[in-house]
């Protein structure tokens, strides 16, 4: 006899009632699993740029596997906001409080942190590790689009090791300038557009993918810009045509010396 049952549904997806501690574990595991994506993607595309190898491609090739599909497997300069960085050390700390090591997620942990410095090592890179009194223009701020959610941002501490080595900043973010300035004060300065961050700039450094940053001029910005260099912690331009309007291009797991 065939059975009237009827699971519950929640915008279509089925509920699975679970006890209080599955439960929990059941958010940390599923934020901590995204983050370990993200981290093991961003450890390919440093691979990707030694061995010469293009991580868009790579990110392509494996997103066409149904198994893994396209979904956090975008290279860029590291997750931030109040999940992800929270969950994963939340359940590290809870195995270890169990002398239990969770081995994979230090990993995780241990590469987003490295990954934040990675667009600043590449800015130090171009300039010949002197960057004193450079202005370097930073387009977005928050952790990812559509907030202005700062909390563990690449931003932080991109900013913080430009400041260090003695450049100047000159930023802009749609949403997120009146949350940065409980950061930065006036330790940098604030555009009012994403053009006039880069007047007399001697790079831009692509933090945050906002939409409106996703096809601008590149011949005003050429005009606008000290030196025309981009360096792009998101991959959100194409190397072909941003280097067609005079710009040298740098991006996450691409070989751009070839």
């Amino acid at each position: 006899m065939r059975s009237l049952y009827k699971p519950f549904t929640l915008n279509g997806h089925p509920i699975i009632f679970m006890d209080i501690t599955s439960a929990e574990m059941t958010k940390y595991a599923a934020n901590a699993m995204l983050a370990t994506k993200i981290s093991f993607m961003n450890d390919i595309a440093n691979l990707c740029e030694i061995v010469g190898a293009d991580i868009n491609m790579v990110r392509k090739g494996i997103g066409s596997d149904s198994r893994i599909g396209n979904k956090f497997i975008y290279p860029g300069i590291g997750y931030g906001g109040s999940c992800f960085p929270k969950d994963v050390q939340a359940l590290v700390k809870t195995a270890h409080q169990f002398h239990y090591e969770l081995r994979v997620l230090k990993a995780v942990e241990a590469v987003n942190k490295d990954q934040k410095l990675v667009l600043f090592n590449k800015i130090l890179k171009y300039f010949n590790n002197d960057i004193k009194g450079k202005t370097i223009a930073l387009w977005g701020l928050s952790f990812k689009p559509q907030t202005d959610d700062m909390r563990e941002a690449p931003s932080l501490i991109i900013v913080s090791k430009l400041l260090e080595a003695g450049a100047k900043v000159k930023a802009y973010d749609p949403i997120a300038m009146k949350e940065a300035k409980h950061h930065f004060a006036d330790t940098i300065s604030y555009a009012e557009d994403s053009y006039e961050a880069l007047i007399d700039a001697d790079c831009l450094a692509m933090i945050t993918e906002w939409p409106e940053f996703r096809f601008p001029n590149f011949k005003i910005m050429n005009k606008l810009m000290k030196t025309a260099v981009i360096f792009d912690g998101r991959n959100i331009y194409d190397m072909a045509e941003v280097r067609k309007n005079g710009f040298d291009y740098f991006c996450i797991g691409v070989d751009t010396n070839k």
